[in-house]
């Protein structure tokens, strides 16, 4: 009797498909829900980091060749008149924002003070769309790793439920739902790892751009 149980098990442990495409169709309904949604958010991971680098990449230099037109040009209100409509270099916009309001309003009343509050609220408005998506980063970095652990123990719950129902202890009636929940647990760090270290890449380059453009404003400033 035994050494049929043992034949059978090594049967079971032989034919037992364990590709990753058998492991998610065998897996409970709870687990699929588990590895589709850590599945998707990898996949607008890095749908937003590919944006952020060639985001990034774009404004750097378009910022680069405004801030030399801008140094080499007469003045800066005919500098601003000879700009273009489809602006979208950041610092561009920045500055297009607060010669707008510099022209509307003639006055010369606290001109430095109201300058100052056009182009910190052109900055701001500026890193707002710039940061857009660095929230979903980081909660996905935070959140996959215990959204696949959460997998991997319902996982193992439901391979012990099938170690009492058939009362065999034999590794091929468990191995299976061990291997699904321990691939919820990849997915989640799948998920986590880019966007952890996306999400810490992309908020230095995003400090480094605020720093240029609050430079590049106190030195605007200086010439109003």
């Amino acid at each position: 009797m035994e050494a049929d149980i043992a034949a059978n098990a090594i049967d079971l442990g032989t034919n037992t498909d364990f590709s990753l495409l058998s492991l998610f169709l065998k897996a409970d309904i709870i687990v699929k829900a588990v590895m589709i949604s850590l599945i998707l958010c990898s996949v607008y991971s890095w749908a937003v980091i590919i944006e952020k680098y060639r985001l990034f990449k774009k404004i750097n230099k378009s910022s680069e060749e405004f801030e030399e037109k801008f140094w080499n040009s007469k003045s800066a209100e005919n500098f601003y008149n000879s700009l273009p409509n489809n602006l979208e270099d950041p610092m561009s916009l920045v500055f297009q924002n607060a010669m707008e309001n510099l022209l509307k309003k003639k006055s010369k009343t606290n001109l430095s003070e109201r300058m100052t509050a056009f182009l910190e609220g052109g900055i701001e408005k500026e890193m707002s769309k710039i940061e857009k998506g660095f929230t979903f980063l980081a909660t996905v970095g935070s959140t996959a790793p215990f959204i696949g652990l959460f997998g991997t123990v319902w996982g193992i719950m439901n391979s012990f439920q099938s170690i009492a129902i058939s009362r065999n202890t034999s590794l091929a009636i468990v191995a299976p739902g061990i291997a699904e929940a321990l691939f919820a647990t990849a997915l989640g760090l799948l998920a986590a790892i880019p966007a952890v270290v996306a999400y810490n890449k992309f908020n230095t380059d995003a400090k480094k751009y605020l720093e240029k453009l609050e430079n590049f404003s106190k030195r605007f400033l200086t010439i109003i």
